[in-house]
């Protein structure tokens, strides 16, 4: 039997599921990109927050393209399970706070209601780093930001609310994105300059678009899994998802309405989310990206296995605790020592198979913010990161297609054009056709005479 409405009093008594009547809950969240992720994360702490009283916080979760998350949830009435695994065993929770999937290339319409209707309040995202269509130099890219995009809808919605003088909306994004509330309400504001000009002074009057540091790791859930979750609750969930028992989520205190009382249930609300967003993509971010490139090509499969890996780790220590934790401005309380501790305690949990291959996707919409930026900072102070420059080398060959064949191809939107790189420029060219003055990511970091020296050599060897 599958996981539904129906069927949860067939659940196991152990097994926890919604303490509110799902029924009831009006949908005043719109969410884009309702992958896994999101149902581990912000779902899960607006499930909470209903759970503890909050009412009309349902979620109506949007898939711009693929239809694959609304076949696993809708059938299930937006149910799906959650389950934490630790060396000291799973649990397993039923979470009940998405309402419906929509698929917006299939039903756009739809979409644009559920933006413009009157209970909707907030608008969130997961849309991942490729999904913000931005250009090299960090502006919007009008070709990809067509009339699919995620701006076309928002557009559309944000215009009706205006015309039936519905108040604003809050635009929160949950990306790995420096600054990301700043960087989407940028390019919101490009995009609608373009289009709509007077809509755009309209959203800059009445919509927030706070910043978010978002953490919690998340694998692809796999079949194996899910026999995990059937033999836990006797129920087959196609939407079930994995995860740490670790979670953090920071959010500036910026809304333009109502909100969930996240903080009621774990969530922090700050003034200022910058340090808690740089420690998570230059320390946990930067040394997954790290792992993932450098045990890929020795043959690792999974985070665990890559960080236990004595030709890796110190690489990854040395990331975090010298050239990744001198750039942070720490907030007050916020202690950067224990924080690296914990990060490796995190990526050796041998029960969450994290996978490698998953990481390493799309890596030239992550390594900007996850080591460019860490890169420029310490070249300001006159220092050195070996470590970075380590893993730059092993993202450049991974590119080049050296993991290939063992991992598959080269999963990344700009595959082509790095590929096409490589076979221009060779070795000895490649680093500066990257990060040279005129390279391809010149605008974030541009690399010294000895930064190149470093990387040609890399590119030579392995670690």
């Amino acid at each position: 039997m599958r996981l539904s409405t129906a069927s949860l009093p067939q659940l196991p008594a152990d097994i926890a599921r919604p303490r509110y009547e799902r029924g009831a809950q009006a949908a005043g969240i719109v969410h884009f990109g309702i992958g896994a992720f999101h149902r581990a994360h912000q779902a899960w702490y607006t499930d909470r927050a209903m759970a503890a009283g909050d009412r009309d916080w349902a979620i109506t979760g949007v898939s711009l393209r693929s239809a694959n998350v609304a076949r696993q949830m809708n059938p299930q009435d937006g149910l799906y399970t959650l389950t934490e695994c630790s060396a000291a065993g799973n649990e397993t929770v039923v979470i009940g706070s998405v309402g419906r999937v929509l698929v917006a290339s299939e039903e756009p319409e739809a979409v644009i209601a559920a933006l413009a209707a009157p209970e909707t309040r907030i608008v969130t995202f997961t849309i991942t780093e490729k999904g913000y269509c931005r250009a090299a130099d960090g502006s919007l890219e009008p070709f990809l930001a067509h009339h699919g995009s995620v701006y076309a809808f928002l557009e559309q919605g944000l215009r009706r609310r205006r015309d039936a003088d519905l108040p604003g909306l809050t635009l929160l994004s949950c990306d790995n994105l420096a600054d990301n509330g700043r960087q989407l309400e940028r390019l919101m504001a490009e995009y609608l300059a373009r289009h709509d000009p007077e809509l755009g002074a309209w959203v800059a009057a009445h919509c927030a678009f706070p910043c978010s540091m978002v953490d919690r790791i998340v694998p692809a859930t796999t079949a194996a899994d899910r026999k995990t979750v059937a033999a836990a609750t006797g129920l087959e969930d196609q939407g079930a998802v994995m995860t740490e028992p670790f979670s953090q989520w920071v959010i500036e205190d910026k809304f333009a309405g109502p909100r969930p009382a996240w903080e009621a249930v774990g969530a922090q609300l700050v003034g200022d989310v910058a340090p808690y967003e740089a420690a998570k993509l230059r320390m946990l971010n930067g040394a997954h990206s790290a792992l993932a490139y450098l045990g890929l090509e020795h043959g690792h499969a999974f985070v665990h296995e890559a960080v236990a890996d004595p030709a890796i780790r110190p690489l990854i220590e040395r990331l975090m605790r010298v050239e990744a934790q001198p750039t942070i401005a720490a907030a007050p309380g916020q202690d950067l020592d224990a924080y690296a501790e914990a990060l490796l305690a995190r990526f050796a949990n041998p029960a969450l198979q994290h996978r490698l291959i998953q990481i390493a996707m799309d890596g030239s919409q992550k390594i900007p913010q996850r080591w460019l930026e860490t890169l420029a900072a310490n070249q300001a102070e006159g220092r050195h990161c070996p470590a970075i420059l380590s893993a730059l080398a092993a993202w450049m060959r991974h590119v080049r297609g050296d993991n290939a064949v063992n991992w598959g191809p080269v999963d990344d939107p700009m595959a082509v054009r790095l590929a096409d790189l490589w076979r221009e420029e060779g070795p000895g060219g490649m680093p500066r056709a990257l990060f040279g003055e005129h390279g391809l990511f010149a605008a974030t970091w541009r690399a010294s005479a000895g930064d190149f020296e470093s990387l040609a050599e890399h590119l030579g060897q392995r670690v």
